[in-house]
């Protein structure tokens, strides 16, 4: 650095360095021990803590209520399909992965109560977030999106869910399920 008179001043001297003090071997080697029995420690108390894994296929861990997985496309008591083809769903995916296209509704063919119905539903389920907007959208509570979250195929063309393969299956026209009655306490059957 110059000063005003243009001589040079001198460099100030380096801070004089503290003696480093050396840790005796013993601390050391003592430091080293308690480190290494703390790491022990911890490795022991979670090696003996119970297993938490679940076999997957044969057990699966639960799912929230409000989780939101496969959609469905749900009827009336009646059979009669909810969907009144308002395209609501559509318009709220942020993604535009839902296709409906509309048709109306005769005496002859009745589908759904209104005047119209969804005569194509798609949903590509590859590009479905989950958002369960389309759920939210609909005024009349047709599409749901239920708990499965098991959705692997072998091609992207299954991925595209028809309106057939959304449509939950039409009450009155399941056979009816009959359930077995626990055993009677003298063995026989009821």
């Amino acid at each position: 650095m110059t000063e005003e008179n243009g001589t040079r001043s001198p460099r100030p001297e380096p801070a004089p360095e503290p003696e480093s003090r050396e840790v005796p071997a013993r601390r050391s080697v003592v430091r080293d021990l308690a480190a290494l029995a703390v790491g022990m420690k911890t490795t022991l108390s979670e090696g003996l803590r119970p297993v938490v894994t679940t076999q997957y296929p044969e057990q699966k861990s639960p799912r929230s209520v409000r989780y939101r997985g496969r959609h469905y496309l749900r009827r009336y008591e009646n059979g009669l399909e909810r969907c009144i083809g308002c395209e609501l769903c559509a318009a709220a995916c942020p993604v535009g992965c839902i296709l409906v296209i509309a048709a109306e509704n005769t005496e002859e063919h009745r589908v759904s109560p209104g005047e119209r119905y969804a005569k194509v539903y798609e949903i590509n389920m590859l590009r479905c977030i989950f958002c369960g907007y389309c759920q939210e959208a609909c005024p009349v509570q047709a599409i749901v999106l239920g708990p499965e979250y098991e959705l692997s195929d072998t091609s992207r063309e299954k991925f595209i869910y028809t309106k057939e393969m959304l449509l939950e299956p039409d009450p009155a026209q399941q056979e009816p399920v009959y359930v077995r009655s626990a055993p009677a306490s003298g063995g026989e059957e009821t």
